[in-house]
């Protein structure tokens, strides 16, 4: 069986095929510019990359070109279309719908309700979502949703205290995102260590961040809640935020609440703050330079991970391993070690020469450490081909 892996964003097209027979990654390629004269596409097949200029006007055709890609004669690694099974997409936020779904206008109508707390992610899906169900039927479509891996979370830590009838009529609930990453952590730490009953927290660290509380590879706490613009900062989201800076904000400011709420999705977080960039490197290069803002983005930055960090060792008793993924969590030197600092009497302890050489799947800390602490890359695109692959079997 082949699943087709989307990555969608509101112009561009990302994606991974996979052959589920071994789970090998058979290609990977993209379409980006999407409805722009000219869009660049890629395709990489056993190492070798292909690229050319195409006119893609929407989604429908940018995976028209990629299935023309993979079942290319000369290049390709498909005889013909029919050879995938179906197309799974990482959805974020379905609100009274999660786990793994078939594409069916319920879907489709649950994951537009959430289009005003999740408006980077929603609108851009359900759009090809709709567009490839229209345009090729004949290939299946499954949505694994981000919050399915947090639905085992206990009530306590997934309701707000606000009107119970807010949770139960508008899904207002700590829902909790990045779940495909968290899931592929919680299976792939354990496989690593040998034990299954593990107490493991995630550090998905890169645009967008959070820290997940496993045990026995379950989700039991998280960070982010409603929206995927909470929990830690994220490079221009804001993260956890008082509603009640809002009116204060628009009146002295005259802003309207559409244009508050767009800073705090799009120019808030590391970017805000810094002024300067969202982007880690860029701020440690530009603290390195004596800009003081930079220094107080990844400062605090960095006391945010450490503070929730705080809460998740007490919900879980302890931890037998803390892991460091995403793009910052994996090459991330100076933010792991601020992260773990002055915490030996926690029975963490990172080894400076360990933590300075980490690649890929590498351990960090000390002999002298009670809890392991790792860099893991993760795989969330294999973890949404897995999931397809056992509904199209149940």
């Amino acid at each position: 069986m082949k699943i087709l892996v989307a990555n969608l964003g509101s112009t561009s097209f990302k994606y991974r095929l996979f052959d589920m027979a071994d789970e090998r990654c058979l290609a990977r390629g993209g379409v980006e510019r999407i409805g722009f004269p000219e869009s660049p596409c890629y395709v990489e097949i056993g190492g070798k990359k292909t690229e050319l200029k195409a006119k893609v006007p929407d989604h429908a055709a940018a995976v028209r070109q990629c299935l023309a890609q993979l079942t290319d004669p000369k290049t390709g690694c498909l005889k013909n279309a029919s050879d995938i099974a179906a197309i799974g997409f990482k959805a974020v936020h379905g609100g009274r719908i999660s786990g793994v779904q078939r594409v069916s206008s319920d879907v489709l109508a649950a994951m537009d309700e959430m289009s005003l707390v999740a408006p980077a992610h929603n609108p851009p899906y359900t759009r090809a979502m709709r567009l490839l169900a229209e345009k090729l039927p004949e290939i299946p479509l499954v949505a694994a949703f981000e919050t399915g891996f947090h639905a085992t979370i206990d009530d306590r830590l997934r309701y707000y205290p606000v009107p119970y009838e807010w949770a139960e009529r508008l899904q207002i609930k700590r829902w909790g995102f990045h779940g495909a990453s968290h899931r592929y952590i919680a299976q792939r730490t354990s496989q690593l260590l040998g034990r299954y009953d593990l107490r493991i927290i995630s550090c998905h660290l890169g645009g967008s961040n959070s820290l997940c509380a496993i045990r026995g590879q379950q989700s039991v706490a998280t960070t982010m809640g409603m929206s995927p613009q909470t929990g830690l900062p994220h490079n221009n989201r804001v993260g956890d935020f008082d509603p009640f800076a809002i009116p204060l904000i628009m009146q002295a400011e005259g802003l309207s609440l559409h244009q508050v709420l767009d800073t705090l999705a799009e120019k808030s977080g590391l970017l805000g703050l810094s002024g300067i960039s969202g982007d880690v490197l860029d701020l440690e290069q530009a603290a390195s330079q004596g800009k003081s803002r930079a220094q107080m983005a990844l400062d605090v930055f960095v006391a945010e991970i450490r503070r929730h960090l705080g809460g998740m060792l007490i919900e879980l008793g302890g931890a037998d391993a803390i892991v460091f993924t995403g793009g910052i969590g994996e090459n991330g030197v100076n933010v792991r070690a601020g992260v773990c600092a002055a915490l030996e009497d926690l029975g963490i302890v990172l080894d400076p020469a360990l933590n300075a050489k980490a690649t890929g799947e590498f351990r960090v800390s000390s002999d002298s450490s009670r809890v392991q602490v790792w860099t893991i890359p993760t795989n969330e695109e294999l973890i949404v081909a897995r999931q397809t692959k056992h509904l199209l079997e149940m």
